[in-house]
């Protein structure tokens, strides 16, 4: 049995990214195996037939390989900002469906032989159904931030740094003001700390920080 659960991530991964600050700002520590997707260890594919990450591995031997049910069991352990409160499961399933399908065709076009300047634009129609919700808060649940900000922010993100220029010029303000927030945060600077790509079961261990004070 492990001491601590392993995380298999990379860094700039979206889903990693909202699993690694669940665990954080729940002081979950972990042993981090920072992966280069292009070369899987066999270790993470033996785990998860997905063969892609984040991958969770717990103490008890549980595998968790959906980035979104990692957040959950890391709240389950302890919820210090009771973001488990404040889940808004229609958000999350409009980001990691329909945004996230055009998100990767405006992103990626010769991987998908797309038109990028259409799916951009219906990426952008479900960025103002966001921008609407947050007429009411400065984040999309409640005043403070919770799961449904961080699971849905990496993604908005990937968006924005596609054609910065763009984002930027949108009438998007308050979009726009919440992403700059959440980026700024010492919990998102301390998830993209970069970490050395792990070496093999023979290596020592990285430990990956269990405790974000903000």
């Amino acid at each position: 049995m492990n001491t601590l659960p392993i995380l298999y991530s990379f860094r700039r991964c979206p889903y990693a990214m909202r699993a690694r600050m669940a665990l954080l700002v729940s002081g979950t520590a972990c042993e981090l195996r920072e992966v280069k997707l292009s070369d899987k260890p066999a270790e993470l594919i033996a785990l998860s037939a997905k063969a892609t990450v984040p991958v969770l591995l717990t103490p008890e031997g549980r595998v968790i390989d959906q980035s979104i049910e990692i957040m959950h069991w890391a709240l389950a352990q302890n919820d210090p900002e009771d973001w488990l409160a404040s889940v808004e499961d229609p958000l999350i399933a409009a980001n990691d469906g329909p945004f996230k399908f055009h998100l990767d065709r405006y992103k990626y076009p010769d991987r998908h032989q797309s038109d990028p300047i259409e799916h951009r634009s219906v990426a952008v129609e479900i960025l103002q159904a966001l921008e609407n919700r947050l007429s009411a808060w400065e984040n999309l649940a409640r005043p403070a931030r919770s799961l449904v900000d961080l699971a849905v922010m990496p993604f908005v993100r990937q968006f924005a740094n596609t054609d910065r220029a763009f984002f930027d010029a949108e009438p998007l303000p308050k979009i726009q003001r919440w992403l700059a927030a959440h980026i700024a945060s010492p919990l998102f600077e301390t998830t993209m700390t970069t970490y050395p790509r792990w070496g093999g079961p023979d290596v020592p261990p990285t430990s990956f920080p269990g405790i974000c004070r903000t």
